[in-house]
């Protein structure tokens, strides 16, 4: 595991104790009431987390991959969801700053580093989720100034909130090559919202599907040339992974934290309940596969920083492991729980719920095992 240098754990000790004032105390009420806070979000940016790898000319932090996991790790101890929430904006971001030219980075990244403007990523769509270069979105030419857009997007973190979309729709021949970037602002004539989406977990972010109807953008709302869009998607999602994976180690993290507290609480047969053998061992495997989950996290992260060939084989690696890992983890937390980990007062039962989808997003576990297959078979 790379060792962390003194500005890193500085990053880290911030993330964590702005988790520990700002977000954990009010986790449960966000998600028990779906409020989004997008206050304290704000107050995120701050700190430097709106902007964590955009260059330090238009606001952002300039900080690497690895930075970005130990910030997103340490805010989930705080809110699975918010953390997640704050991803996606840095990953729309970053989408903006490393293929947008100068004037499109000057126009939208200053206010997105400080999150006056919030972002979200529309790459899936109602019929093509895992198999993203099938997406059927279009945006069609209307002379020079202009594309109109048709489709719709679906499970949108941040919609209908946000501000800024950034989108991937088809501008050309079916497969990844005929997909290009554009970023939506809310308000274009043509954009719509479906409903809410009444989820699972992350009750703390709105969701819904992105709609366009005839949607009218200039034409230099478009990042980098017409047929880029597949490329610059899927090197996004190689740092999203990583971001998710680091999501669900610090919402593992904090209820296995959890759980050790109960455990040494909890007495049964005349004694805590941490004293039992079969509690050690729940113990014990728990703590265990969080080490080895952010051994594997920040050794993907260091390799994406460094461009190590392997990146995308480790980033999905990662992202397998460890999301499958916190989910395990913080379900036995809830075990050790006992029925009181069944209720909303413990919280143990909102963390599983939020932990859960990260085996999902930004590509499945299933497609995570058909990636990294595909790079063993490359030799």
């Amino acid at each position: 595991m790379p060792q962390l240098t003194e500005d890193q754990r500085l990053i880290q000790d911030t993330a964590r104790q702005f988790a520990f004032d700002r977000l954990r105390p009010h986790a449960a009420q966000w998600d028990q009431n779906a409020v989004f806070p997008r206050d304290t979000i704000r107050d995120a940016a701050a700190l430097g987390f709106a902007g964590i790898y955009v260059k330090e000319d238009v606001g952002g932090s300039a900080l690497g991959r690895l930075d970005a996991a130990l910030v997103f790790e340490q805010l989930a101890r705080g809110c699975v969801a918010t953390a997640a929430f704050i991803s996606i904006h840095n990953m729309a971001s970053w989408m903006i700053d490393n293929f947008g030219n100068d004037e499109q980075r000057r126009r939208w990244l200053p206010k997105l580093t400080t999150m006056e403007l919030m972002a979200s990523y529309a790459l899936t769509e109602p019929n093509s989720g895992s198999d993203a270069a099938a997406l059927r979105a279009t945006a069609k030419k209307d002379g020079n100034s202009a594309y109109v857009l048709n489709g719709s997007k679906a499970f949108i973190s941040g919609a209908p909130e946000n501000d800024i979309y950034v989108c991937m729709v088809r501008t050309g021949e079916p497969g990844p090559k005929g997909i290009s970037t554009f970023v939506v602002e809310k308000g274009t004539p043509g954009l719509s919202f479906g409903k809410l989406e009444n989820k699972m977990g992350w009750n703390a972010q709105p969701t819904a599907q992105v709609i366009f109807e005839d949607c009218r953008v200039p034409a230099e709302n478009r990042i980098a040339d017409e047929g880029m869009g597949f490329r610059i998607a899927m090197m996004g999602l190689d740092g999203g992974r990583l971001n998710i994976a680091a999501s669900s180690l610090g919402g593992a993290t904090d209820a296995f934290e959890r759980a050790l507290t109960y455990a040494g609480e909890r007495k049964a047969f005349g004694k805590p309940i941490g004293e039992f053998q079969a509690t050690q061992f729940k113990l014990a495997d728990m703590a265990t596969e969080l080490e080895a989950a952010r051994v594997f996290l920040y050794e993907a992260a260091a390799r994406l920083d460094a461009k190590d060939p392997e990146a995308t084989k480790f980033c999905a690696m990662a992202k397998r492991f460890v999301t499958d890992a916190g989910f395990r983890v913080a379900n036995e937390a809830l075990q050790i729980h006992g029925g009181y980990g069944y209720l909303k007062d413990y919280e143990i039962e909102r963390i599983v719920r939020d932990v859960r989808v990260n085996q999902i997003l930004e590509g499945t576990n299933e497609i995570m095992r058909v990636i990294v297959a595909r790079e063993l078979m490359k030799g």
